[in-house]
């Protein structure tokens, strides 16, 4: 009898039926009630409230904390969301308020809500995290993958990327790349930048007394650094001798070229065309579209950008002219799992492909993952912390190891798919509890309507009042 009880949906609905009546006569009303309450059965997704959201600071290797997020519910449900690494967790708790009390079923809705308060490289990351916390929570309600909301998927396994630590010795690099292949990776990315030979005279052209350190903050047209025909040949070195350890079968990407002007960057280009490279990425900052199209037009190499990019309509942009060859959108800038798909389906209109960029825990990379796999135009994604050894630890539900011959396996658990693995998960704290309370961000308020509204009008009193009232 009482596993009949734990099937129910609704304890009315169950008294009402010919089995509820029966069961009736043997159990009292509070009984029955009591019953149900110890059941977790997630089955009423409409009656599911948001009532609380804390944060824990966890490393995905190293010293720096990223923010992950819960999202408790009145059902006893939580679902996980991340902060975009080197993010502050503000920008995700300043949500809060705007949240609680939604049904985070709603998940259009409320990041139609909430998408005012991000922008474009790590503060996007508060409404992302929010959005992927909120694909978590509707498919643990729901008990189906996140990519099924997101109409299904076009692939059971996603092909994955490797960063590589630099070295300023080329045979050095190329034996780590080479590692990378052994490790199974199918796909491979480099950093050339023009660090790597600076410190050899007649490499570079900068203003005298200059340094790297000065021009940090500065956009890269304006710092006044050129490569010379000297640095060229140098950066050419270690991409050839990366080639001659790997070969040439396997896609290989460079990245973090240095603060150079966009005749550098053209320069170099050219001169890379001869290694096959997969793409070039990120040579100037995104928003130069004219700038970055007059670099993809004039090499033959793939050119690359999107991380720092927040929702569709500038990735729309570079696709619409054709600035770029590749777009390569950071899910936890962007805006969560559903604006990244629609900015995959949008590329795919004007016959570019998406690359995903990702630097974070196991929460984004499966977020990454789910929406990789409801992506059609989707072609590879990052994976930043392939080194650390406990990385995969963190969470629990999938296949481990995590990355299997370059690939990944897209979960088809509820949600995300994934839970954290808290005994592991503790042991990496930056900073912090676990999930501390967080009500000083219950009831931060504002007026957020982006609109102006017209007040109406005072009701007026109906004649017959008027008339009396006259007459006294």
């Amino acid at each position: 009898m009482k596993d009949a009880v734990k099937k129910l949906l609704d304890r009315r609905s169950f008294l009402t039926s010919a089995a509820g009546m029966a069961a009736a006569t043997f159990w009292s009303e509070q009984d029955l009630e009591a019953a149900l309450q110890n059941v977790r059965t997630y089955s009423r997704p409409s009656q599911l409230r948001i009532t609380d959201m804390r944060v824990a600071m966890i490393s995905r290797g190293g010293n720096q904390g990223i923010p992950i997020i819960r999202l408790d519910t009145n059902q006893g449900i939580s679902g996980y969301g991340e902060v975009r690494d080197g993010a502050s967790k503000t920008y995700a708790l300043i949500l809060k308020s705007r949240i609680l009390g939604e049904n985070p079923c709603n998940v259009d809705k409320i990041f139609r809500k909430i998408k005012q308060f991000g922008f474009h490289a790590r503060q996007g990351g508060g409404v992302s995290a929010v959005e992927m916390a909120l694909w978590d929570l509707a498919g643990k309600a729901y008990g189906v993958p996140a990519y099924q909301f997101l109409g299904g998927k076009f692939r059971d396994r996603i092909r994955i990327y490797a960063d590589t630590t630099p070295s300023k010795d080329p045979q050095e690099y190329a034996r780590r790349m080479k590692e990378r292949v052994d490790r199974g990776i199918t796909f491979l990315k480099m950093d050339l930048g023009i660090n790597l030979i600076a410190d050899k005279p007649g490499t570079i052209t900068q203003p005298l007394g200059q340094t790297f350190k000065d021009v940090m903050q500065t956009q890269h047209m304006f710092t006044g650094i050129e490569i010379t025909d000297k640095g060229i040949e140098l950066m050419c070195e270690y991409v050839a001798a990366i080639r001659e350890a790997v070969g040439w079968e396997i896609p290989l990407a460079a990245d973090h070229f240095g603060h150079i002007g966009v005749n550098s960057c053209i320069r170099l280009g050219k001169a890379l065309e001869k290694y096959n490279m997969a793409w070039l990425e990120d040579m100037i900052p995104w928003m130069y579209t004219d700038l970055l199209k007059k670099i993809t037009d004039s090499i033959n190499v793939p050119t690359l950008t999107g991380e720092d990019i927040y929702l569709k309509e500038a990735f729309e942009v570079l696709c619409r002219e054709h600035a770029v060859d590749i777009i390569h959108p950071d899910l936890a800038t962007a805006g969560g799992l559903l604006e990244t798909k629609k900015i995959g389906d949008m590329a795919q209109e004007y016959g570019v492909p998406m690359a995903m960029h990702f630097a974070g825990t196991p929460v984004s990379f499966f977020a990454n993952v789910h929406c990789a796999a409801a992506t059609e135009n989707f072609l590879v994604l990052e994976h930043h912390s392939i080194d650390v050894p406990w990385w995969d630890d963190l969470v629990t539900g999938v296949e481990k190891p995590i990355v299997q011959n370059g690939f990944v396996k897209v979960p088809e658990g509820p949600g995300l798919g994934i839970e954290l693995n808290e005994e592991v998960c503790k042991q990496h704290l930056t900073e912090g509890g676990w999930f501390e309370p967080t009500p000083e961000w219950d009831k931060e308020r504002s007026w957020d309507r982006l609109w102006s509204f017209s007040v109406p009008e005072p009701p007026q009193p109906k004649k017959e009042a008027v008339r009396r009232l006259q007459a006294c």
